[in-house]
């Protein structure tokens, strides 16, 4: 506060001193020295942010010649020779001397810019071969070639029914122009939105208060630049004045800045669910994340496919920024993720605020949960004795229920089947009340829901949670059940507290951590499994979670239950539960036999398998 109040005080000792630093993207350009200023709701679309301009139909740039060039609907390209940012006009012209051709063969109400004469009639265009006629008519000559000429005619005109029919040839009707736009060169032009007229007339500048989602605010600042040509006046400098002035702007500046910030924040706020609630992702540029994650300061994590930085949208807004690294894929993650997490608000699945592509870079923006993943929370530190967990036996159930209505929501909840491919602990965030949520979803794919299986030319996903029929056909379809199997794998694990593949232990039978909790399903809380959950209530709920997980890995898709039907067995009661069959051959004491020889491992991976064929399979 003490530099802000010298600030102050240096700034009404010196009023006109050395001019100040123009630091602002948005900052006012032009095309040549004679040409229009470009400034908001104008920018160049080359160079500036779009965050800079009013969306859509503001857009300019440079051509060869220096000209300002404003593109309107069907990117017909007229030249600007001047803008009144105060009256809100525009002034226009064609340097190929045709301009009725131009504004008349789009329907100039689908752009943002309106005639300036309320003067408006609509015209019937005509085609004539030969001669012109001497009817009362608007020649277009710049229309005419050699063999015919452009006719004009007022819709009400009594003179058509004059016209040859052999000769004249109706194109097309002209609705709502000005009689000057078939005699002039030059028009004025107007535009109603955004309304900044009286915002430039008080000298301050117009500009986005949110340059994100489908409604753009407005707001009305004071230009952030001075005037380099005022000079410091020693004669007109007074102490006294100079620090009366200063008690009385420091009061008023004090009241403004706590009033503005507290408008502004609200105005941020909702606008951010207004956004959301719409279910459309926000693009950023790369300068946008550069100024979100101040610079990429604060790093939050880094895998195989990119880095994750921590980002601020506001005070009050934290997001989780992951900058793709450009080495990895042809960009089909990438697009894979927008596409189908943009389209998901659900509160068990991790939102996505927004996405940049902007040239080579990608990223994805999401919600920021500040307890990181499931993982870091269930598996325990081997040696550890301690009946005590990180998270009890009712939050874990709670996340488990949480978790499946996600995925049941992925599969029953949209317009299109959603496959996650990749549900583990690790894809599995946790917010400040350590609600799940899914995210990662570079490996989904969406499907029909009437469909009975996808097509898949390799297999995807983590080993340890892949389905049977995902890495081989002979076991079935790959459908959502692929993601029950996922769940399930995933609830065995919160059980155990250890992961179900563990590489320490690849040759003995202590490898494949589920055949060995179905071998203990059955025995008593003394077995040194069952030793470690108390009886009662948390002894109930791990068996029940055990009894789902079960359920949700048998090999054979269709004994699997839906997601719908695995939330109905964590959610019915204690005795509607049965044991399900043994899912794992009875002779197999080592996993590397059987499903453990083909999930020896935790990384991502693709196995390309032979395709399969649509007779058999089902595009998504």
């Amino acid at each position: 506060m003490s530099i802000f109040l010298v600030f102050i005080f240096f700034s009404l000792l010196f009023p006109a001193g050395l001019g100040g630093v123009e630091t602002d993207d948005c900052k006012p350009t032009s095309c040549s020295k004679d040409g229009p200023t470009i400034q908001f709701p104008f920018r160049n679309k080359y160079l500036s942010p779009e965050y800079c301009g009013y969306n859509p139909g503001f857009d300019v740039f440079c051509n060869e010649r220096n000209e300002t060039v404003l593109i309107l609907p069907l990117s017909v390209q007229v030249v600007v020779k001047k803008i009144n940012y105060v009256d809100q006009q525009v002034e226009i012209y064609d340097p190929e001397k045709c301009l009725v051709k131009k504004l008349t063969h789009p329907d100039l109400s689908a752009s943002s810019f309106h005639f300036l004469s309320e003067d408006l009639d609509d015209y019937v265009l005509f085609n004539c071969s030969g001669s012109k006629t001497d009817l009362d008519y608007f020649s277009i000559p710049c229309h005419d070639d050699t063999s015919s000429v452009f006719l004009a005619f007022l819709s009400d005109s009594r003179m058509m029914n004059y016209l040859p029919l052999t000769s004249c040839t109706k194109i097309r009707n002209i609705p709502s122009v000005p009689w000057d736009v078939f005699t002039e060169n030059n028009l004025h032009l107007k535009w109603s939105e955004p309304a900044c007229g009286w915002c430039e007339a008080k000298g301050k500048r117009c500009g986005l208060s949110n340059f994100t989602g489908e409604h753009q605010i407005i707001q009305c600042v004071d230009q952030p630049y001075m005037n380099n040509k005022k000079v410091f006046d020693k004669s007109s400098y007074s102490p006294g004045a100079t620090l009366g002035s200063f008690v009385i702007i420091l009061a008023a500046v004090l009241l403004y800045t706590s009033i503005r910030s507290s408008s502004e924040n609200y105005m941020m706020i909702e606008k951010f669910l207004e956004d959301h609630r719409a279910l459309k992702p926000i693009r950023f540029s790369y300068s946008d994340l550069r100024r979100i994650t101040l610079k990429f300061s604060e790093k939050l994590g880094e895998g195989g496919y990119g880095t994750v930085y921590k980002g601020y949208l506001s005070n009050e807004i934290n997001v989780a920024v992951k900058v793709l690294h450009n080495s990895k894929g042809n960009g089909e993650d990438f697009v894979n993720e927008v596409s189908t997490i943009g389209r998901i608000h659900h509160v068990n699945v991790v939102r996505l605020v927004g996405f940049c592509a902007d040239g080579l870079r990608r990223a994805l923006v999401y919600e920021f949960l500040p307890n990181d993943s499931l993982e870091k929370f269930i598996f325990q530190s081997s040696g550890s004795g301690s009946k005590k967990r990180s998270l009890g036996w009712q939050k874990l159930r709670d996340i488990a229920l949480g978790i499946a209505k996600g995925i049941e929501y992925l599969h029953e909840g949209c317009d299109r089947q959603i496959l996650h491919f990749d549900i583990k602990p690790h894809n599995i965030l946790l917010d400040q009340n350590f609600n799940p949520k899914i995210c990662d979803f570079s490996l989904a794919k969406l499907c029909v829901k009437e469909q009975n299986g996808v097509t898949m030319t390799a297999a995807r996903g983590t080993m340890g949670y892949i389905a049977p029929e995902v890495l081989s056909r002979i076991f079935g379809r790959v459908s959502h059940k692929s993601d029950v199997y996922s769940f399930g794998m995933l609830l065995l694990e919160m059980v155990g507290g250890r992961k179900n593949i563990d590489t320490n232990y690849i040759n003995t039978s202590q490898v494949y951590f589920p055949q060995w909790i179905y071998n203990h399903l059955d025995l008593s809380f003394e077995d040194d499994f069952w030793a470690r959950i108390e009886e009662g209530e948390d002894g109930i709920i791990a068996r029940r979670l055990t009894i789902v997980g079960l359920w949700c890995i048998q090999w054979c898709p269709s004994d699997r239950p839906s997601m719908k039907d695995a939330i109905q067995m964590l959610e019915g009661p204690e005795e509607s539960l049965t044991i399900p069959p043994n899912p794992f051959p009875a002779n197999n004491t080592n996993a590397t036999n059987s499903v453990g020889g083909m999930i020896p491992g935790r990384r991502h991976y693709e196995i390309e398998l032979p395709l399969i064929q649509e007779s058999e399979y089902f595009s998504a």
